[in-house]
């Protein structure tokens, strides 16, 4: 059985396994969630910048 996605109500962070959130650390977390984007460069991406994202990493465009 695989495992779920859950994304960060937080920092919006889609992760598996972990309880709490790999990039801040929060137990908040939701399985319903819309849409992904990921980052590899946030200090080259206007996305990121947009978003507000600072690290690296897949995240959620909306959560629930």
């Amino acid at each position: 059985m695989a495992a779920k996605e859950k994304a960060c109500k937080i920092c919006k962070t889609i992760y598996f396994e972990e309880d709490k959130c790999p990039n801040c650390g929060s137990k908040e977390s939701i399985e319903g969630f819309k849409g992904r984007i990921v980052v590899v460069n946030p200090d080259k991406s206007e996305v990121a910048e947009k978003l507000n994202l600072k690290t690296p990493g897949e995240f959620a465009i909306k959560t629930k």
